[in-house]
């Protein structure tokens, strides 16, 4: 397999802290990895080493088979990154914003504006490109922000926290554009704590805390790692969830967990045979449902499991 980001055993001290403490990271080529983890926990410090940007102490990582600490250059030449929040000048357009990382980068004057022009129509920011960055939405500006960090047509992508602060439609419109810019063959390399990010999409996730990998692997092989199965119910009456409550714990052998406000009723199970036997039941008992599943633990639960803390929510600092 070809890895297109590969770290091992970084360390990074500041004073006393160790921020990475031997971290471990392989991303293939075309992929994303989603590196979780909560405030603190080290995620933005291994993005800035791979950039080039920050010395490791220890360990070592190669970016497109270079050493980023011997061959920076090199590595330079390959990758993108966008950070927690928009780095582009707000009093100019998105044509001159972009225009001028063009030139930064070296391209001509001609070269620079078509670069430009063809990424604005690909963020669909066409309409406002001569525009001051200043008056774009929170979605605008994380766009043209994403596309300050393609002017160079990189290999691999950082996003660090893309979506932090932003509103969920916003949020949604970075989602497609990553999702595309992987269909185009660059491997992405996200942080976040959102989970639900994660998991529409990372194809890897890491899991990162105190300065430490806890965990890695697919988003349900880690949901699998953490928990098993629940079976879950929502009876269409609410006057059915006594009788509902009663057909699980014969099923499963123990009481189901309640939910009050959604009327779900769950409980753990470790066979997956289990959900047709309850259809079954309910059946019998004449009981309808408009919710019925077999599903996995949720990346929240996972991540309250793996690092004991509630990962972000909408609106949250991140």
């Amino acid at each position: 397999m070809t890895y297109a980001i590969e770290a091992e055993g970084l360390v990074k001290r500041f004073g006393d802290t160790r921020a990475l403490d031997g971290v471990d990271l392989a991303v293939p080529a075309g992929k994303i990895l989603g590196v979780l983890g909560p405030n603190g926990a080290g995620k933005t410090t291994a993005v800035r080493i791979l950039a080039t940007l920050l010395r490791a102490d220890e360990g070592w990582a190669r970016v497109g088979g270079y050493d980023v600490a011997r061959e920076a250059t090199a590595v330079r030449g390959l990758i993108g990154l966008t950070g927690q929040y928009a780095s582009v000048d707000e009093d100019l357009s998105g044509t001159e914003n972009l225009v001028l990382i063009g030139k930064l980068l070296g391209l001509s004057k001609a070269a620079a504006k078509a670069r430009a022009a063809e990424l604005l129509a690909n963020f669909e920011l066409t309409d406002a490109a001569s525009r001051g960055v200043k008056t774009y939405s929170g979605g605008m500006r994380r766009r043209v922000d994403l596309a300050a960090s393609l002017v160079g047509r990189p290999e691999v992508l950082y996003l660090d926290e893309p979506t932090t602060g932003l509103d969920p439609h916003s949020r949604n419109e970075v989602w497609a554009t990553v999702r595309g810019l992987v269909d185009d063959g660059v491997t992405v390399l996200l942080t976040t704590q959102y989970l639900e990010e994660a998991d529409q999409l990372a194809d890897l996730i890491t899991v990162i805390d105190h300065g430490k990998v806890i965990a890695a692997g697919t988003p349900n092989e880690l949901k699998r790692r953490t928990g098993g199965q629940s079976l879950q119910v929502r009876p269409t009456l609410a006057a059915d969830g006594n009788a509902v409550a009663a057909i699980l714990r014969q099923l499963t052998g123990v009481d189901p967990l309640v939910d009050k406000e959604t009327g779900v009723l769950s409980s753990p199970v470790d066979n997956p045979m289990l959900l047709s036997a309850l259809v079954r039941r309910l059946d019998e008992a004449g009981i309808t449902a408009d919710e019925l599943a077999l599903r996995l633990p949720s990346l929240d639960e996972v991540f309250l499991t793996l690092t004991g803390r509630v990962p972000a929510t909408e609106g949250s600092a991140a």
